[in-house]
């Protein structure tokens, strides 16, 4: 992997994009990508005013609360997966979504249970991602079925 944050790394990135945007600093285009996941988050909002308190929060699934930081990530990496078509096929599905929905948040939405799906399954069992049964839970999200031809997974190339 070219890039790994650690969580702290990760978590102050997004602190910093809000604070920026607050004070009107020029943002990248990552940090403008995120600002929008942000803006479309408000009840994430009082969690990036203080950083200080949340920071190192722990948000685990036995508290019955998401965690902010994973939901917007995983929103993050949708959209650089829409960005880039990878896997191959996901910025169609994702329209499909949206057009379906008539909301662009809720398309991410039934995107990042099939994400969530796939990465919890990879921990699970190992292995690493599944694309194939990722793009198969995407697709039954639109009523369509499996590929009729397995896509080859990135952890199987090389093997």
């Amino acid at each position: 992997m070219l890039f790994s944050p650690s969580r702290q790394d990760a978590r102050r990135f997004f602190f910093d994009t809000w604070h920026k945007s607050k004070s009107g600093v020029t943002l990248s285009d990552l940090e403008q990508i995120v600002l929008s996941i942000l803006i479309d988050h408000p009840e994430y909002h009082p969690i990036l005013e203080n950083p200080d308190v949340f920071m190192e929060q722990e948000w685990t699934p036995d508290m019955g609360e998401t965690n902010p930081f994973l939901h917007l990530g995983l929103h993050v990496a949708i959209a650089e997966q829409r960005s880039i078509d990878q896997p191959f096929g996901i910025r169609a599905l994702y329209a499909q979504l949206a057009l379906r929905h008539g909301d662009e948040h809720r398309a991410q939405h039934e995107i990042m249970e099939c994400l969530g799906e796939m990465i919890w399954h990879a921990q699970r069992y190992g292995g690493g991602p599944d694309v194939n049964r990722y793009i198969t839970c995407v697709r039954g999200k639109l009523g369509m079925g499996e590929e009729d031809a397995p896509r080859v997974n990135p952890n199987d190339i090389g093997d």
